[in-house]
């Protein structure tokens, strides 16, 4: 199912190691991981110090965007639950500089009220809340 799961999208947890071998030159000296998801390509990362949304775009994969959001800088979130016929819930996620939310899916296989507690505490625990 969680490869079902990717085709359509989907994220699901991944290692903090694979993280750290595939992206490690991202994080600061002193940043830590604490939790990650996979897309098929895509990750959405969140460290001690921010939240970081890698979309790698195009056939090939040559063209990565890298959003960097440090928690300050998010000014809402919201989250849509998996239904019964639903495969997925939703995070939206608004960010000061842009009109536009940073929207992911998770597979049901993800809790994402935990997902959305772990954006929660990053945000308290910046002095934003």
């Amino acid at each position: 199912m969680g490869f079902f799961q990717g085709l359509l999208g989907n994220a699901n947890n991944v290692s903090i190691e694979t993280v750290k071998k595939e992206w490690g030159s991202l994080f600061a000296k002193d940043e830590s991981v604490g939790v990650a998801y996979k897309l098929i390509r895509d990750y959405i990362i969140f460290t001690d110090k921010r939240l970081i949304v890698i979309d790698v775009q195009g056939l090939t994969g040559t063209k990565i965007e890298i959003k960097s959001v440090p928690y300050t800088q998010i000014v809402a979130f919201s989250i849509t639950t998996a239904g019964v016929l639903d495969l997925n819930a939703e995070l939206k996620i608004w960010v000061s500089s842009s009109p536009f939310a940073i929207e992911k899916k998770f597979s049901k296989d993800v809790n994402i009220y935990e997902v959305q507690g772990i954006l929660a505490d990053a945000i308290a625990s910046s002095g934003k809340a």
